[in-house]
């Protein structure tokens, strides 16, 4: 039988519970139809990139599913008919993913605790100014002026110049 992931978002202002009913309602579809659920994770409420039906959050659910494709379609049919699944995406895949998915991987990684609450106070102090009046470049340590540019050439250049004009 084909594979495939599908991917549905469901609004925001349902609850955890409901996600888990909704996915289990898909479920029974494609086991009815002859299908499997190989895998199904609940990514949980995330941000969306940009308000979908006025919604700035979904519930986010990946199901790995092993059926026919008639299965597949009549799930899709469901999700456009219930009015809590913002959007939903399928596409047919060769194998499915062994272990935890992308989402997840960094969602647990996300889990860890912080290294960065003992690491002390910052060193620069966040400008490119000197810490201290001793630091500061001294008048002496100054680069030496260009010397002086003699102006007369310049002025024998135009009176020469103005001669062959004439």
């Amino acid at each position: 039988m084909p594979k495939y992931e599908s991917v549905f978002i469901a609004r925001q202002d349902i609850s955890a519970a409901q996600v888990d009913g909704l996915s289990e309602t898909f479920e029974k579809v494609i086991t009815d139809a002859g299908g499997s659920i190989a895998k199904r994770e609940n990514w949980g409420l995330r941000t969306m990139a940009y308000k979908i039906k006025k919604n700035r959050k979904g519930h986010y659910v990946l199901m790995n599913i092993d059926g026919p494709a008639p299965a597949l379609h009549e799930m899709e049919r469901q999700m456009r008919i219930n009015e809590d699944i913002l959007r939903y995406m399928s596409l047919r895949v060769d194998e499915f993913e062994e272990g935890p998915s992308a989402i997840t991987r960094n969602k647990d990684r996300d889990d860890r605790p912080r290294r960065g609450g003992d690491r002390g106070p910052r060193r620069d102090f966040g400008g490119d100014r000197p810490n201290k009046p001793d630091d500061a470049p001294k008048p002496n340590d100054a680069p030496a002026a260009a010397p002086a540019v003699d102006a007369a050439p310049a002025a024998e250049e135009t009176s020469e110049s103005k001669g062959d004009e004439a």
